[in-house]
Order: C-alpha cells, then structure tokens, then sequence
C-alpha cells in the first residue's frame, strides 16, 4: 500500500546514512587513529616558518578588494555556464540578454582597471 510518504523514503535513507556517517566516521578516527602526544604535535602549527614580527597584523584593503573582484567574475562565469546549455533554446532573446551582461561585466572590469584596482604597487 503507498502512503502519501512514501515519495520521500529515498531522502529519509539518505538523511539516515549521513546521520551514521557524521557518527561512525569520528568514533572509528578516535579508535584507530595514532596517539602518541609529544611537544611538536601538541604545538600549533603555522606552515613550518619562523613568526617574524606581529601576528595581528592588518591585511591591506586591496587584498579585500581583489578577492570581491573575484567573486564577481566567478558568478559571471557561473551564469555563463546555464545559458551555453540552452543557448539553442533561448534563441536571439537569450543572445541579446547574455550580451547586455557581459557588456556589464567588461564595462565594470574597464572601469576598475582604470581606477587602478587591480594594481598592487600603488
């Protein structure tokens, strides 16, 4: 006999084996994983360099500037994807649509060139 539920019970298994997963795969690490304790594994680790100066120093503002650029041509990228799929079906509309877009994009890229974001020197 089939519930109205019924639909569900693949999610539901899966749910359930993520659920054991989350569970099993940290009490097996904790059993079978080495556990020798000495001063060099206890200590923090920082990519093996000696600390010169500060560790609470600032990051430039350029450096926050260039990962936002970079965000937004990566979500470029991600629109581009979905409409080469589909480019046939969309036909001119699609065309024209994706060619505002871009024109967009490279507009802003054009821009922010010149404004000099993009140089690390200044």
């Amino acid at each position: 006999m089939e519930t109205p539920l019924t639909p569900y019970l693949p999610i539901a298994l899966v749910l359930l084996i993520a659920g054991g997963m989350a569970v099993i795969i940290p009490f097996f690490t904790g059993l079978l994983g080495p556990k020798s304790v000495n001063p060099v594994k206890s200590s923090t680790f920082e990519g093996g360099n000696i600390v010169v100066g500060s560790t609470r120093q600032r990051f430039a503002v350029k450096f926050y500037v260039v990962a936002l650029l970079f965000i937004v041509f990566d979500v470029e990228a991600v629109f581009l994807y979905p409409w080469a799929v589909n480019f046939k079906a969309l036909g001119w509309f699609g065309y024209a649509t994706m060619l505002v877009f871009a024109s967009t994009l490279v507009v802003a890229l054009i821009y922010i060139w010149k404004k000099g974001a993009l140089s690390w020197e200044s």
